[in-house]
């Protein structure tokens, strides 16, 4: 079985893309490395180009057959696109349709797509579940929830199958310490309080006059090598057809603050604090259900502990401190 995993060298696509090799499939990336890298992927096949690229996409799909794609391939930056919602549009939506436009002529049924708990924006019951409304408050959430509209369309129209993994928080690393998080610039909160205690700067903490406890964002984090899990246990559900939805995340909620203090307490290094202005786009609290895809898929948290995800991340950032250097 061949899977072509698109956006594979990046954060979570190059540790779903390894762990899909690991599995027995036969992985191809597709990156721009315009993000991506290389290293991130070094030991499989890799394709370089833009997903914006029909005629490119077109040259993949006829080289070989693909029995499912995985699509991470997209801008990330919730507050970037704020800033510039036609680069995100641009990418993550039309870029997505070029996608699936090719892999619909080509034949594939099977498409497994990383989403994101932003298309969610503002939920009014926690934890949030798939039925729950979707109202994206920034453009990268939007982008997201248009490219979930058009799928389930292609299902209607194609008869694809697909998946919709609403991730909460990405963290962590491979437990070996080989592959992590490397993002340029760096918007993840467990790896810019790392950049700050390292580098003895000051931490700014966006927005402290939350609704929440201690008026910081509430989040759900989710490991990485459980969100990994989860495509291949997609991939293999789509083979009984139909469009899908889950959630993925832990189901239990952290501030920016307890994050931080956990932080300082797995590194050893402290970091001064500052307090600073809300991020537009930013909704108080996400925190998943993800009964459904434990019932369904039978997916299940392997890293759920907090200090666990901690510990596997600045294993990472505290042997690789100037990322993959490529």
């Amino acid at each position: 079985m061949r899977v072509l995993v698109t956006g594979g060298a990046g954060y979570i696509g190059s540790h779903a893309g390894r762990l899909l090799s690991e599995s027995g499939w036969e992985v191809v990336v597709l990156d721009s490395f315009v993000k991506g890298h290389r290293s991130a992927v070094r030991g499989l096949p890799c394709v370089e180009g833009d997903i914006r690229d029909g005629a490119f996409l077109s040259r993949v799909f006829a080289r070989q057959p693909y029995d499912a794609v995985v699509h991470f391939a997209a801008f990330i930056e919730m507050e970037e696109s704020v800033a510039d919602p036609l680069k995100y549009y641009g990418n993550n939506l039309a870029g997505g349709i070029a996608l699936l436009e090719a892999a619909v002529r080509a034949g594939v049924r099977r498409f497994v797509f990383s989403s994101t708990a932003g298309v969610y924006g503002m939920p009014s019951a926690i934890p949030v579940t798939e039925e729950a409304p979707t109202n994206p408050i920034n453009p990268y959430g939007g982008s997201k929830r248009a490219f979930e509209t058009v799928l389930e369309h292609c299902r209607q129209a194609y008869g694809l199958s697909y998946a919709s993994l609403r991730y909460f928080n990405a963290a962590g690393a491979h437990p070996d310490g080989t592959m992590g998080e490397d993002h340029n610039p760096e918007s993840h909160l467990i790896p810019r309080v790392f950049a700050a205690g390292a580098g003895g700067e000051e931490f700014v903490i966006n927005g402290t006059d939350y609704p929440t406890p201690d008026g910081t964002c509430v989040r759900d984090y989710v490991h990485v090598m459980d969100l990994a899990r989860a495509h291949i246990l997609a991939i293999e559900f789509l083979g009984g057809g139909g469009g899908h939805v889950f959630n993925l995340g832990n189901g239990e909620g952290l501030s920016v603050r307890q994050i931080v203090k956990k932080a300082e307490h797995i590194s050893g290094r402290s970091v001064r604090v500052k307090e600073g202005p809300r991020r537009p786009g930013d909704a108080p609290v996400l925190v998943a259900s993800s009964a459904k895809a434990q019932r369904v898929l039978g997916w299940k948290s392997e890293f759920a502990d907090i200090d666990t995800i901690i510990a596997t991340a600045w294993r990472w950032h505290s042997t690789h401190k100037g990322g993959y250097g490529d």
